[in-house]
This record gives C-alpha cells, sequence and structure tokens, in this order.
C-alpha cells in the first residue's frame, strides 16, 4: 500500500502537512475526513520498490482529487524536512521497542508494521517501515525485507531478525535489540557529551585568541613602536605572531585546513588507519578508553548475536565490523579464522597482546563451560563499568584543565601587552 504525502485543512483552516497510507487519493480523502481534516494536494507517494529495481517516479497530480502519475515523491523537497527525518539510534531502538510489544502481545507481524507505520512521526523512518511491511505482506520474511534497507538498520539487526524468524522467538529477539541499541546509544551519548565540553571550549577559545591577536594586539602594539628600550622576549613573541597571522593569513589558513584534510585522508587509507589506529591505543589515558570502549562494544555484540541463535563464525564476522578500531577488528578476523579451523577462540585473543588477560581468561572459561554467552555479558557490564567511571573522572578533570589552559593563553596575552607600559611608567619615574 502506497504512503501518500499530501496537504490538508483542518477545522481550524490550518494547513497540516502528513503523510498517510492508502489505497488512492479517494481513500486517502476518506480516512482524512473521519479525523477532521479536508485533503488540499496530493504531493507524492512513496510504493515499494519493484523486486529487480528502483521504480521511483513523480507525482504529477495537484488538487483533491488529482491522482499521481509516478510512484516516487515529489522531488522538491524540503531541506528542512531532511533534516528533521534523520533516523537516530534512538528512532531504531523505539521502534524496535514497539515492535516487540506488538508482537509479544499476540498481534500479527503485518498488522503490527501496519501499527508502526500510523504512529512513527519521522517522515523517512514512516517511509522505510511501510516498504518493509509492504514487503512482507507479499511474502518476503522481515529479515529480508530489513535487509533492502541495510544502510539504516545494519547487517547486526538485520542477522539477529533472520536468526529470530528460524528459532520463533522474534519478540524476544526484538527486545534484546532494543536493549542492545539503547544500550550502545547510551554509551556513545554518554563519551560524546564528555567530550563535548572541552571542544566547544576550545574552539571558543581558539576564537577569542586569533580576534585578539589580529584585531586587538595590532592595534594596542603600535604604541611601542617608538619605544628605543628593548621589550620582553613575551612581547616580541607575542607582536611577531599577531603580525604573522594579520599578514599572512591567506596563507595559513588554507595550510591548515590542507594539513587537516590531508590528515583524515591518510587515517582512512589503507596504510594509515592501522597505524593510527595503533598509536591510538598508545595514547595515556584516551587509549585505554578507547580500548576498553572497543572490547565492551566487541563483548557486548557478540553475546548478543549469540543469545539470538547467530552461529559463532557469523556473528564474529558481524562483530569485525563493528569494531572500529582496525588493529582490534584484525584481531578478531585472526581468531574467525583460527575457531574455523577448529581452534579455541580464547587462544588467538591471548596472542594478540591486544586483549586484557581478563578478556580471554573469561572466554575461555566460557567455552569450557558451555556458558560463552553469558561470561561475554559479564565482560561487556566489567568493561562498561570501566568506561563509565573513567568518563566521570575525565568530565571532572578536563573542565578545569581546559580553564586553566584558556585562562594561561589569556594571561600570556595581557602580561605580554602590560610588561613594556609598566617599563615605561618606571623610566618616566
Amino acid at each position: 500500500m502506497p504512503v501518500f504525502e499530501y496537504n490538508a485543512l483542518n477545522a481550524a483552516g490550518k494547513q497540516v502537512p502528513g503523510l498517510k497510507e492508502a489505497d488512492s487519493p479517494k481513500t486517502l480523502r476518506a480516512a482524512l475526513r473521519k479525523e477532521g481534516l479536508y485533503l488540499t494536494e496530493v504531493l507524492g507517494t512513496t510504493d515499494a520498490p519493484a523486486r529487480g529495481g528502483k521504480g521511483t517516479g513523480r507525482a504529477a497530480g495537484k488538487g483533491p482529487g488529482s491522482a499521481p502519475a509516478g510512484t516516487g515523491l515529489n522531488q522538491d523537497v524540503d531541506l528542512r524536512k531532511m533534516a528533521r527525518g534523520r533516523i537516530t539510534t534512538d528512532d531504531i531502538a523505539i521502534t524496535t521497542r514497539q515492535l516487540a510489544t506488538l508482537l509479544g502481545a499476540g498481534v500479527t507481524l503485518v498488522e503490527a508494521l501496519t501499527a508502526l507505520v500510523d504512529q512513527i512521526d519521522k517522515d523517512r523512518l514512516k517511509r522505510v517501515v511501510s516498504d518493509v511491511k509492504q514487503r512482507v505482506n507479499e511474502g518476503s520474511s522481515l529479515a529480508d525485507a530489513l535487509q533492502q534497507h541495510q544502510k539504516i538498520f545494519g547487517s547486526l539487526y538485520v542477522n539477529m531478525i533472520r536468526a529470530g524468524e528460524h528459532s520463533g522467538a522474534l519478540d524476544a529477539v526484538l527486545l534484546r535489540l532494543a536493549d542492545f541499541t539503547e544500550g550502545q546509544a547510551r554509551l556513545q551519548q554518554k563519551v560524546i557529551g564528555t567530550l563535548a565540553y572541552p571542544a566547544i571550549m576550545a574552539v571558543v577559545g581558539g576564537g577569542i585568541l586569533v580576534l585578539l591577536m589580529a584585531v586587538v594586539v595590532p592595534k594596542v602594539t603600535k604604541i611601542f613602536d617608538t619605544m628605543k628600550a628593548t621589550l620582553p622576549w613575551t612581547t616580541r613573541l607575542l607582536i611577531w605572531s599577531s603580525n604573522m597571522l594579520a599578514d599572512w593569513w591567506f596563507v595559513l589558513l588554507p595550510l591548515l585546513v590542507g594539513a587537516v584534510a590531508a590528515f583524515v585522508a591518510w587515517t582512512r587509507s589503507e596504510s594509515g588507519r592501522p597505524a593510527w589506529d595503533r598509536q591510538v591505543l598508545r595514547f595515556p589515558v584516551f587509549g585505554e578508553l578507547v580500548r576498553m570502549l572497543a572490547i565492551a562494544r566487541f563483548a557486548r555484540t557478540l553475546a548478543t548475536l549469540l543469545k539470538s541463535g547467530v552461529p559463532l563464525l557469523t556473528a564474529m564476522d558481524i562483530v569485525r565490523n563493528v569494531v572500529t578500531n582496525s588493529v582490534l577488528a584484525e584481531v578478531v578476523e585472526k581468531a574467525r579464522d583460527a575457531v574455523r579451523e577448529g581452534e579455541s577462540f580464547s587462544a588467538p585473543l591471548r596472542r594478540s597482546g591486544q586483549f586484557p588477560p581478563l578478556v580471554h581468561h573469561m572466554v575461555a572459561i566460557g567455552e569450557k563451560s558451555g556458558q560463552l554467552e553469558d561470561m561475554l555479558v559479564s565482560v561487556a557490564d566489567s568493561y562498561e563499568q570501566q568506561v563509565n567511571v573513567r568518563i566521570g573522572a575525565l568530565t571532572s578533570l578536563l573542565e578545569p584543565v581546559v580553564t586553566i589552559l584558556m585562562g594561561s593563553v589569556i594571561a600570556f596575552v595581557a602580561f605580554s601587552i602590560l610588561m613594556p607600559i609598566l617599563q615605561i611608567n618606571s623610566s618616566i619615574r
């Protein structure tokens, strides 16, 4: 069933845009009338793509009864709508939990997906779920329907759904997926929140410093040009820096942007990324935090996949793509190859030297006892707790450090300006 994008008028005469499933513009108008809305314009529709193609077109019809000429959305898209339609991890988690609740209550899959389409607010997610519902209604499995939107849901999500469908425990797998997604989103928000304050302070402080050096300092230091006395080294350094910034900013700025772009390109290249990821793990304080985050995500993801019935080798393939640090991802890949050849899972983790002893010991115990999933959950809980403690300590430490650094720079500028003035006053007396 297509999803229509429309404009309508409510009882107060106010224009109300929206999206709604309907068989045709006529049934759309009838459905809106029951809600107290009067259809004024059909902008377009989104249908499920054909099995082998992309099947999109443009809607040409306008007016209450006009039918769209194609099956695509109007190309005159409002950029603000696109921004509001961005699908976040929280959106996926909420939708997953709602679907699990509906299925657990005995609602059929197609009815549950229909209910989700009606209550989703974000346009893009509404279109995606509508397409998934239509594919399922046509006989496709939920995993296959979701795989058409793998960029949104990810391979981990699709494989867990597939395992849940094969095991007959789709509602339980969906609840586990919702818990996992929400946990990952909370951890990500905590890390971003910790780094946001020093990043904002650094940007603001840098902007203030550039403004001082380019505008304020040149005007103030003009009074020193006529002085015959030797200026302090701090003042000479300040004047030199200010002159460089004022006279050569058109060269320095492109150089800075180019250096940043070159560095980013190097860290994403095949040769540069492993070298950079290896160096990141050696950073004091932050390197250990990055390692803990990667291990927690590795253990939690692998445990979730195994609990959902995904085979170990398939689960390790997925986890290898989830671990963002290429050094640790390479260890996981070697461990997968070792397991395929009949070796234990813990041995390659121990040989790599990249995973702490706690991890490979717990994995070895889990393999011997047949409780690998539970051991991995324990590892994930332990490292996530350590990450939370480290992040709390970093938060309390970074704020005063950034404040002191900014204060030191401002104090240096003030000292460099005031010292020659004090010398002039002393020589006059």
